[in-house]
């Protein structure tokens, strides 16, 4: 479970997951006081994080030589649909046959997958 509390600042939010404290708030032309990312980023955080440690967790179990991963994603609202695009860097001693593949395992994060199937949003007041 992930906790949200908001008190009276714009638009500081304290967020509490697996006993930590992180922040999200708004820039400040939005009114916020800019002291961490805006809602809609953690969910780039999340899609690009998973995915870096979801590809480090299959090279180094291939032992592949794989020296650095970077994972780039930006977000687009379209009309009728989301949009987020990843770009993946690897660096190391890769042949065509394992980026592929790497490209592949990318695809199959957690939060990929999450994403990329029809969510359903039960909120209820308590």
């Amino acid at each position: 479970m992930v906790t949200a509390i908001i008190g009276r600042d714009h638009y500081r939010t304290e967020i509490l997951a697996s006993g930590k404290t992180i922040i999200a708030d708004e820039p400040e032309e939005l009114g916020g006081t800019d002291l961490g990312p805006a809602p809609g980023e953690f969910l780039m955080v999340s899609l690009a994080s998973c995915t870096a440690i979801t590809l480090r967790m299959y090279a180094d179990r291939k032992k592949w030589d794989v020296t650095n991963i970077k994972v780039e994603v930006a977000f687009e609202r379209l009309e009728f649909k989301s949009l987020f695009s990843l770009d993946v860097y690897l660096e190391g001693n890769l042949d065509d046959e394992q980026r592929q593949r790497l490209l592949q395992i990318a695809k199959s994060c957690p939060v990929h997958k999450t994403l990329a199937n029809p969510i359903e949003i039960n909120t209820s007041l308590k």
